[in-house]
């Protein structure tokens, strides 16, 4: 028996790592979800796996961390022991550059074509119908849409010139 558990000891230890974390460290906090159980404003499987970052406001006996919580977690107590965490790393690249959208006195915008990338003819039993796909101002490739060629040029000439 002593074996078996000292073969299991071996074993769990080689995965275990040292986590230590300092005053001022960002880190994210492990959520876990319980079936049924609505917890940081999502239900079940949909529900975050971890919430964050937070920072570490400071170290209570060796391995619990008081953080400093946003107030809509307020009804969450602010200490926590230190398998909860995972380390945030800073990346510039996590940042979103965007560019603020011209919004209406209706809370909308207008949509404008960027330029047209691909042309297509469809054959609708007799009739030929003529399709360009055009990328979106704010919208990724994978967002463009296909629209008829009539249409288009009739609203924007422009993307025509050549």
């Amino acid at each position: 028996m002593q074996v078996a558990q000292s073969r299991h000891k071996s074993y769990a230890d080689v995965r275990q790592r040292d986590l230590e974390f300092h005053v001022g460290d960002k880190v994210f906090l492990k959520v876990a979800p319980l079936k049924g159980v609505l917890q940081f404003e999502k239900k079940g499987k949909l529900s975050f796996r971890f919430v964050g970052p937070f920072e570490i406001l400071e170290q209570v006996g060796l391995v619990a961390y008081r953080l400093v919580l946003s107030p809509s977690l307020f009804v969450v107590h602010n200490m926590f022991h230190v398998t909860m965490f995972r380390k945030y790393v800073v990346d510039p690249s996590h940042m979103v550059d965007y560019e603020p959208l011209a919004i209406d006195d209706y809370l909308s915008y207008v949509e404008q074509p960027v330029e047209i990338f691909a042309r297509e003819v469809k054959m609708l039993r007799n009739r030929r119908i003529s399709l360009v796909k055009v990328l979106w101002w704010n919208h990724k490739v994978e967002k463009a849409t296909w629209e008829r060629e009539v249409d288009m040029r009739a609203r924007y000439p422009e993307l025509f010139e050549d």
